[in-house]
């Protein structure tokens, strides 16, 4: 299996980004052809205030069900059917009523979407530079562990940071491990790649990690950056593809076969003690 991750810097309007993951995804599939491509985390609308993040959110229908035109939601069901692949949609933001959530969705090359994941831990905490960040004031949690078929487990950025997430989805049947991210350039620098690589040798799962780049404005009109490095790491802990800093896409072959190899030579969840 080829996978290829996108990355990007994501503004406010929905529209635009939609255009830009496009543009990438097109060059993604005339390199390499991927039989599988991973977005980025909240790469539909990132920056603005509570009332931007609302308009540019999305009321995403039941599995089957006709979706919003132009919207991201089709957008990615169109790409996976017309594109015949898997289509891993990094987040986008989820309107239910007054609440949004943080939400994945992951279609098949038949266009059907075949999971969807609302992230579980939320951003509240203050950088070690005195920036703070808090999820929680505009988003919902979600609470369910999600592994949609055939062994693709879900998670979303901060999740990273919950070694217990990932040994449920592992448990759960996951081989490869999406982690979609808006990781801020500051905590990206110290702890992106070190974590990531940690969660593969740990669940001895392929990690698939699309990331967002470059700058946004806040709510307050502040410039907050985000860290990209967009990666994807094999169940030994190597990096087969990585980007810097720059827009653009990353593709690696995933060897389904090698997974049971290394699970076998090292039976780490055999061996576990504690829960």
């Amino acid at each position: 299996m080829r996978a290829a991750v996108i990355q990007f810097e994501a503004g406010a309007v929905r529209a635009d980004n939609i255009a830009a993951a496009d543009a990438l995804i097109a060059g993604a599939m005339m390199v390499g052809r991927p039989d599988l491509i991973s977005l980025p985390e909240m790469w539909t609308c990132l920056g603005g205030d509570r009332d931007t993040k609302h308009q540019q959110a999305e009321t995403l229908p039941a599995p089957g069900e006709a979706s919003e035109a132009g919207g991201a939601y089709e957008f990615l069901r169109q790409t996976a059917h017309r594109r015949g692949i898997i289509v891993h949609g990094g987040s986008l933001g989820e309107r239910v009523g007054d609440q949004l959530f943080n939400t994945t969705v992951v279609f098949g090359p038949d266009g059907h979407e075949r999971a969807r994941y609302r992230k579980i831990h939320l951003f509240d905490i203050t950088t070690p530079s005195g920036q703070g960040y808090r999820e929680s004031a505009l988003f919902g949690a979600g609470a369910d562990v999600v592994v949609a078929p055939p062994n693709l487990g879900l998670a979303i950025c901060y999740d990273l940071r919950f070694p217990e997430l990932f040994l449920a989805l592992r448990r759960a049947g996951a081989e490869i491990i999406f982690v979609p991210a808006a990781f801020t350039a500051e905590t990206g620098r110290a702890h992106w790649e070190v974590l990531l690589r940690a969660r593969a040798i740990e669940t001895q799962c392929w990690i698939v990690a699309a990331a967002t780049t470059g700058e946004h404005r806040d709510a307050r009109g502040q410039t907050r950056l985000t860290w990209g490095h967009s990666m994807i790491i094999d169940p030994w802990g190597d990096v087969r593809a990585a980007l810097e800093s720059a827009p653009g896409f990353a593709a690696a072959t995933i060897d389904v076969a090698g997974i049971a190899r290394v699970r076998e030579s090292m039976p780490v969840l055999q061996h576990r003690k504690l829960a």
